[in-house]
C-alpha cells in the first residue's frame, strides 16, 4: 500500500476495510487524529477509532472509492473522495455512501497520516 501520497492512504484504508484488518486501518491515522462516526458525533485517538472501526469491519464491508480532489498546503492535504460501503448488518444488508473530506498530514519519515476522517464530508448533524 502506497503511503506516499494522500490519495494512497486513502486507497490503502478501503483496501484494509475489505479486508477487516484493523489494526493496519488503524496504523494510518495519528495518533491524536479525529473521526467522526456519523454527522455530529466525533471520537479522538486510536482506541475510540479503534471502537469505531471495528463495527464498520464487522459489516464485512466492500468499501470503493473514488477520489475527487486533493488539495496540498505544505504538510498537510484535503482528500475529497467520493465512497459507498455495500455490508451485511444484523439486520441484513447495509449501503452507505457519501463524500468524505480527509486531512492528512506529512509524517516525518515522508509518509502521510490521517488527522480528520470525516466520511460525511461535513454534513450538520
Amino acid at each position: 500500500m502506497e503511503r506516499t501520497t494522500p490519495e494512497g492512504v486513502i486507497r490503502g484504508f478501503a483496501e484494509r476495510l475489505n479486508e477487516r484488518d484493523v489494526d493496519g486501518a488503524l496504523e494510518l491515522y495519528e495518533p491524536d487524529a479525529s473521526f467522526v462516526v456519523e454527522p455530529g458525533t466525533t471520537v479522538t485517538g486510536h482506541d475510540q477509532i479503534r471502537a469505531a472501526l471495528e463495527r464498520f469491519a464487522a459489516l464485512r464491508p466492500q468499501l470503493t472509492g473514488e477520489i475527487a480532489g486533493v488539495r496540498r498546503g505544505g504538510d498537510v492535504a484535503l482528500v475529497l473522495n467520493r465512497w459507498s460501503l455495500h455490508g451485511e448488518g444484523p439486520e441484513g444488508p447495509v449501503a452507505m455512501s457519501g463524500t468524505s473530506a480527509d486531512v492528512l498530514r506529512r509524517r516525518p519519515d515522508g509518509s502521510w497520516g490521517v488527522l480528520i476522517d470525516d466520511p460525511w464530508g461535513g454534513e450538520a448533524g
